[in-house]
């Protein structure tokens, strides 16, 4: 008998020894993304330029045959400087022959002088008749009217003279030449395009229904399109009141609240436009999960490296992102792979490498 029961003793432990205990759950790594709640919606991103806000467009004041140009594109002039020069035969003939005119005028405004101070002299001592002093002093007056028209002449093809040169009235940078050395033009005719590089401003175009619907509070980010990290804010100066006929843009000039040194005049940008709203929380589309119904996602709590489930509100979504309505806070994690395959309170690896 107490063989007998010894042998069941041992033949309850070895059965007992030979349960396996079972393995722990596996750490699962997980991606994730920290919770950022955004508080402005992006109405999108526009190529543009930097451009100065005052520009002129010069022309002659004569019409000629261009000689030289004295700059080129781009080039930076002061005040005064030459910008073209016209073939000035024509200009130096006609002061020639204002030259010849107004000399021989001279000539006779000062016999006409001489003459009427002899009949002067002559009607003083009483032998001169008073018809002859009228009629000198009145030739006297017509010569010296030839001789002031004439001098008015001679300025004035003077003035022609000048006007063959293009000078500027301003500090600027030369940004287009509407002709070319060699050709004729007429008096008024556009010749070249100067910008003032003191006051630069941001220059892009709208689509008509974003220029339409710009929300007073409205953003406007300008960055240089080869530097994205140098950038400024902006605010719209100009925006024009009809749209343009091929592409149905509006063009808007903003008016920068800095001005960085590289943003010369020509430096490409790029305008993000974005104004306030509500605090919202996007996240990925494959952080989201629907069991029985409801919608879900899953919460990493860092201090002890699990997950639990959490109902949320989704108010938008698309094939890339989701909007919450809430339901979780800023800072919190969330997983974004593989939350088909957790459990609550599952023991989770954090990925460091993890995009946030």
């Amino acid at each position: 008998m107490k063989r007998l029961s010894g042998i069941m003793l041992t033949g309850l432990l070895i059965s007992a020894c030979s349960k396996e205990e079972p393995p722990p759950e596996p750490v699962r790594p997980v991606l994730f993304v920290e919770v950022k709640p955004q508080a402005e919606e992006s109405l999108g991103r526009f190529a543009g330029n930097i451009a100065a806000r005052y520009e002129s467009t010069l022309g002659f004041r004569v019409s000629g045959r261009i000689a030289q140009r004295s700059v080129d594109v781009g080039a930076e002039v002061k005040k005064g400087d030459m910008l073209a020069v016209l073939d000035p035969t024509d200009q130096q003939n006609q002061v020639r022959s204002t030259q010849g005119d107004l000399a021989r005028i001279e000539a006779q405004l000062i016999n006409a002088q001489a003459n009427a101070r002899r009949q002067q002299e002559l009607f003083d001592r009483g032998v001169g008749a008073q018809a002859a002093l009228d009629v000198a002093v009145t030739d006297l007056k017509t010569s010296q009217s030839s001789y002031d028209q004439s001098k008015a002449a001679l300025q004035q093809a003077k003035d022609q003279l000048s006007y063959s040169e293009l000078r500027t009235d301003h500090d600027a940078v030369v940004t287009e030449w509407k002709v070319e050395a060699g050709q004729v033009v007429s008096a008024g005719e556009q010749v070249v395009t100067l910008a003032r590089p003191d006051i630069k401003e941001a220059v892009i175009d709208l689509p008509g229904a974003l220029a339409d619907q710009l929300p007073k509070d409205v953003v406007f980010k300008v960055a240089s399109q080869l530097e994205p990290e140098i950038n400024t804010t902006a605010t719209v100066r100009e925006l024009e009141p009809q749209a343009e006929s091929a592409t149905r843009t509006r063009r808007a000039r903003l008016t920068l609240a800095n001005t960085p040194p590289s943003f010369r005049l020509g430096t490409a940008i790029s305008v993000t436009l974005s104004s306030a709203i509500e605090p919202r929380i996007q996240l990925p589309a494959n952080a989201v999960q629907e069991v029985d119904g409801r919608t879900q996602i899953w919460i990493i709590d860092t201090q002890n490296q699990t997950v639990s489930p959490r109902p949320v509100a989704v108010v938008s979504r698309d094939s890339d992102s989701v909007v919450l309505a809430g339901g979780i806070k800023g800072g919190e994690l969330v997983v974004t792979a593989g939350v088909n395959s957790l459990k609550p309170g599952q023991k989770v690896k954090v990925d460091k490498d993890s995009p946030r």
